[in-house]
């Protein structure tokens, strides 16, 4: 299936959503796709089946947001912790995720006519290589999109991506580039995997689990997280105006955070501007180097 699904709302639907855009809307929302395994127990499918229909489902709503015009989406597609899985599940899983990589190479018209920009965000070296490269060549081609914006947390966790981080201001420190007293909550931010975009506004997680499961533990402090019970393959468009709801009714506490948050801007020094400028290259330099292999190969 298609990553960008034509728009397929009646009516009614259309209206609903007409309506809802009179409120606060999130520019951010990111999910925790929670249930495909069950979903396919439930279904009595293989759990590849249940991961499909699991990403079919991500199209889908992927949908609703542009129609909501809800600018940044981030996902939660694999965890590091799912490589502790079965290696018949993980192969599966990798599989299917290279196929819908590559169906993404080939909808490039779609995606740029859309302005879609995809960003993976994650510990890549534990992908295989060809995995990497399909990566490097989806972001890389679409870099340069600024209407809409689809993060893939892929191998990921947000201990790892915190871990990473400190390591790199620690590498900075001790290369004299930066100070200790130059480390704050703003240039770790800038370390994060996660350093171009917005925190998210509003999390929402399916199938019942009251859990973050190590996802944007950082970047979702003041956020607005919603639980459902629905299996995400089950999730509709109801489920999704309900937490868009349930946002519109945490949106003054929100606001109240975020401007007592905004009354102490942070400014870096040079010395700290050009660390991040420096550690920000050497990572795209990274995704360039794997796109180039690519294309050698």
């Amino acid at each position: 299936m298609s990553w960008i699904r034509e728009r397929t709302l009646n009516w009614f639907q259309s209206l609903i959503l007409k309506i809802v855009k009179t409120g606060q809307v999130p520019r951010h929302v990111a999910f925790i796709m929670d249930g495909n395994r069950r979903y396919a127990n439930k279904q009595k499918v293989a759990k590849v089946e249940g991961h499909t229909r699991g990403f079919n489902k991500l199209a889908e709503t992927l949908s609703w947001c542009m129609d909501l015009g809800i600018t940044e989406v981030t996902v939660y597609a694999f965890s590091i912790e799912n490589f502790k899985r079965s290696k018949e599940e993980v192969d599966g899983l990798m599989e299917l995720a290279k196929q819908k990589f590559k169906r993404l190479l080939e909808e490039k018209d779609k995606l740029m006519e859309h302005g879609v920009c995809i960003r993976v965000i994650g510990n890549l070296s534990l992908l295989p290589e060809d995995m990497c490269k399909l990566i490097a060549e989806a972001m890389i081609m679409t870099q340069d999109n600024n209407k809409a914006f689809l993060n893939v947390a892929f191998a990921y966790t947000s201990k790892d991506e915190i871990t990473h981080a400190i390591k790199d201001i620690t590498k900075g420190v001790k290369y004299n580039e930066i100070l200790p007293e130059d480390v704050n909550e703003d240039l770790i931010s800038n370390c994060l995997y996660t350093y171009k975009s917005p925190n998210p506004d509003l999390l929402i997680r399916t199938s019942g689990e009251l859990r973050i499961s190590d996802f944007l533990m950082w970047q979702i402090s003041d956020a607005c997280v919603y639980f459902t019970n629905v299996l995400w393959p089950e999730f509709s468009l109801w489920d999704f105006l309900s937490a868009i709801f349930y946002y519109q009714k945490c949106y003054p506490d929100l606001q109240r955070i975020a401007k007592m948050q905004n009354s102490k801007p942070i400014t870096h020094n040079n010395r700290v501007s050009m660390y991040i400028n420096k550690l920000h290259h050497e990572r795209q330099v990274m995704i360039e180097n794997m796109q180039l292999s690519a294309v050698q190969s």
